[in-house]
């Protein structure tokens, strides 16, 4: 038995976004839904691309990324390219999240050590106020 499509409302509650966000994922083809005059129905296949469009979101991937490894779904040889370059997309998105949290550590150990240099100075300024 076909499952059931579902709505721009129902979509909505289930992925966690707005009908606006739904429309413009539409319109960079990412999802193609079903129209029944003017109502959009979403299939089976929609809801599985969203599930991935949100994954890549939350990996960095671009949206036009995630157009062109869907697009990749279509080719026949059962996921094979697909696959292959989701996995080297992916092998340099995390190359770039783990520069980016050294870069990130390399901040946080900057500002604690102006902090405290800060710290030093604002009480060096109380301790000469308290001695005037």
């Amino acid at each position: 038995m076909p499952s059931k499509a579902k709505t721009i409302s129902e979509m909505c509650v289930e992925f966690d976004v707005t009908p606006r966000t739904l429309r413009f994922y539409e319109s960079k083809k990412l999802i193609n839904p079903d129209r029944n005059g003017c109502h959009r129905l979403y299939s089976k296949s929609d809801r599985a691309r969203m599930k991935l469009i949100q994954r890549g979101k939350r990996f960095g991937f671009s949206l036009e990324e995630i157009r062109q490894l869907l697009e990749l779904y279509h080719l026949g040889d059962r996921q094979y390219t697909q696959l292959s370059q989701t996995y080297d997309l992916a092998l340099e998105r995390l190359k770039d999240l783990r520069q980016q949290r050294k870069d990130l550590d390399q901040s946080i150990t900057d500002l604690r050590n102006q902090l405290k240099w800060g710290e030093k100075m604002l009480a060096s300024f109380k301790h000469q106020t308290a001695a005037e």
